[in-house]
């Protein structure tokens, strides 16, 4: 009957240390699990910031990458608005130039003219008052025919120099003296000679009574 109980009494302890055993070995998996979950979730947690930090990085970049388009973009405006404000200016500067000449030539012309037609005007007169003598109204009527004579060579001059190639020119007469003005930035000799025979023929001038310049 000892030996029995004595033989329980051993399972017994047996059996409590198995169990022990097997709640020591839970236990161990159990934190095993729970600390590789949570080495896990660190890791996850980690892997998490690292990529929010390469993704801000990249939305940085693009930033300064748009940031830098804009402002280049703006720059290459800027610079072209200058461009077309300096090319505006100077052909402003060159139609005004060119503008500035074509009034000189059409308003000496117009000047020269209008001088001839009071100067015909007053011999008119003169011819048409009864109380001047035959002698003034003969002088009054050679001073007509020599102005229209002089009208008409100028005309005929203008109109032969600038087949010649010249894109205009005035003549003024003043007695014998004849000035020529030809629109050129300069004059050869060749067209120097050209212009000169042409005077000397129409207006009967001297070479030496000729003067010719540019504008």
């Amino acid at each position: 009957m000892k030996i029995l109980k004595k033989n329980q009494i051993v399972i017994s302890v047996i059996a409590l240390m198995l169990v022990a055993a097997g709640y020591l070995n839970y236990s161990s998996q159990l934190s095993q699990e729970v600390s590789s979950k949570e080495a896990q979730e660190q890791y996850d947690y980690a892997g998490i910031g690292d990529a929010k930090l390469v993704d801000s990085e990249e939305i940085v970049g693009e930033e300064n990458t748009i940031k830098e388009t804009m402002a280049n973009s703006t720059q290459n405006k800027q610079n072209e608005e200058k461009d077309n404000q300096q090319n505006n200016t100077q052909n402003t500067v060159e139609t005004n130039a060119n503008e500035a000449q074509n009034d000189y030539f059409t308003s000496s012309r117009l000047e020269r003219d209008k001088m001839y037609s009071e100067m015909l005007e007053a011999y008119q007169k003169i011819l048409q008052n009864t109380n001047i003598s035959e002698e003034q109204k003969s002088i009054s009527s050679k001073e007509v025919a020599n102005i229209n004579n002089t009208k008409n060579a100028i005309m005929i001059s203008e109109n032969l120099i600038r087949t010649k190639g010249f894109e205009d020119v005035v003549i003024f007469v003043n007695d014998s003296s004849v000035s020529i003005v030809v629109k050129a930035q300069k004059l050869e000799q060749n067209q120097i000679a050209q212009i000169q025979n042409i005077i000397s023929r129409e207006l009967n001038a001297q070479i030496s009574n000729i003067n010719i310049s540019t504008k």
